[in-house]
């Protein structure tokens, strides 16, 4: 539910356009005005209005996650709807794009409306739940795809499932430049990332010798299985990169890039971009804070995490502008499932930490720079011409952070159920502190 009337002041506003010190209206869930000095005073006043002092922290616009994974229906032992509502809204986040590799798949509009409303009926957080490009991901049928409106579902995708046939997949990319809809790729070669997966799975059974605690000769041959692998798995991404970008440029659709994570497939985008190509792409946190380790079978995630090279590059090219937007791949896992060498782990409520550290302490960037990757870029994408700024007339999605506040990350206290990170106890610069969805607090920490 919408708050009526809210007023939050002694802010430091910051979105993609402003970096300022203020205060926010809102009215019946939109921001009416940012009051002067004068106005301030007469509404704090009125004993009428909520006002929510702000301490002189910043004031963002929400996050907008173009890649999450809910687990919902099908594998909620991981994450539902509501618990990953609860994640999004400790992390900042206010939308979400959910992947549809869930059981089943969500490959029609009635499905994917059905999981956006579990998430309005949260009051946490706002979801655009995805189709995948290929029915029940079967990798021929796209038939579904003409019932699609992009105003209810615009983006498409087969997630971790590429489409092989590439006739299928131009077929597919020609309707969605027809109507208007995203085509997001996690692209990797299945053939190339088959032949890594026998190399992960001998490095899982060495590190697990010795009921885990496996000899120093088995962690150096893990840790060249692993390296083995991630190589394959470059290779994977470098050559999909490739094939999908050069089938959109022929079939004129906009393509969305998932998670790119190495140095040659951000140079393709890049190249693409040049001649014209509707091509754009997200970048995580993970990948820009994290670089390989080789030997800790739970840190394995789809993309790998690469090279400090690759790690530099990717984050080079955010400052360019090279790179589009951050987005978590936010993929929760049991310990069992972590244990058992399943890719990928829990990341919205640790996004805005690894990026303020990362980007904003270490490399430079300013905090507007940050909205505009984490916000605004996002919502231009997707369409949503009232979110990722805050303006008067912009839904009043908005998050409180602290950038200067350090503390260490404790999976224990992630909202999410997925409680692996592989951030555990690192220490970490920026907090989130409140966030507001439509006005309305869904989250705060004591502070």
């Amino acid at each position: 539910m919408a708050a009526k009337q809210l007023l939050i002041y002694n802010a430091h506003i910051v979105d993609a356009r402003t970096d300022k010190k203020g205060a926010i209206l809102v009215k019946n869930g939109k921001i009416h005005s940012m009051p002067s000095s004068t106005e301030l005073k007469k509404l704090l006043a009125d004993p009428s209005i909520p006002a929510f002092d702000a301490k002189e922290l910043t004031l963002l616009p929400s996050f907008i996650d173009m890649h999450a994974h809910f687990r919902d229906p099908g594998q909620t032992q991981k994450e539902d709807i509501v618990s990953g509502c609860h994640a999004a809204a400790a992390g900042g986040f206010g939308t979400l794009v959910l992947m549809p590799n869930t059981s089943p798949v969500v490959s029609s509009q009635k499905e994917a409306l059905a999981n956006n409303q579990k998430a309005e009926e949260t009051g946490l957080a706002h979801v655009i739940q995805s189709v995948s490009i290929t029915s029940r991901f079967d990798g021929k049928t796209i038939s579904h795809l003409d019932q699609l409106k992009k105003t209810q579902v615009p983006l498409i995708t087969e997630d971790g499932h590429e489409v092989t046939d590439s006739s299928v997949m131009l077929a597919a990319m020609k309707t969605a430049a027809k109507k208007g809809l995203i085509v997001s790729c996690h692209s990797e070669d299945p053939f190339l990332a088959q032949a890594a997966r026998p190399l992960r799975k001998a490095a899982l059974e060495l590190l697990k010798k010795n009921n885990g605690h496996p000899s120093a000769k088995d962690k150096k041959e893990a840790a060249a299985y692993l390296k083995e692998a991630d190589s394959l798995l470059a290779a994977a991404e470098d050559a999909a990169t490739y094939r999908n970008i050069r089938l959109a440029e022929l079939a004129g659709c906009h393509i969305h890039l998932c998670h790119v994570s190495t140095e040659e497939s951000l140079k393709a985008v890049i190249s693409a971009k040049k001649r014209g190509v509707n091509v754009t792409c997200e970048v995580t946190p993970h990948h820009i804070g994290l670089s390989s380790k080789g030997e800790n079978i739970f840190n394995i995630v789809n993309p790998p995490l690469r090279s400090q090279a690759d790690r530099n590059f990717l984050i080079q090219a955010l400052k360019k502008g090279d790179a589009d937007v951050i987005a978590t791949d936010h993929a929760p896992h049991t310990m069992q499932d972590k244990a058992e060498g399943s890719p990928g782990f829990s990341g919205l409520e640790t996004a805005f930490a690894v990026c303020n550290t990362t980007l904003v302490k270490e490399n430079g960037f300013t905090l507007k720079q940050l909205s505009a990757l984490m916000s605004a870029k996002p919502a231009e994408l997707l369409g949503l011409k009232k979110r990722g700024l805050i303006a008067p007339g912009f839904e009043a999605d908005m998050t409180l952070v602290d950038p200067d506040k350090t503390w260490t990350v404790r999976g224990k206290d992630f909202a999410s159920r997925g409680k692996f990170t592989p951030l555990e106890e690192k220490k970490l610069t920026g907090r989130i502190e409140a966030t507001f969805l439509a006005g309305k607090l869904v989250f705060q920490r004591e502070f």
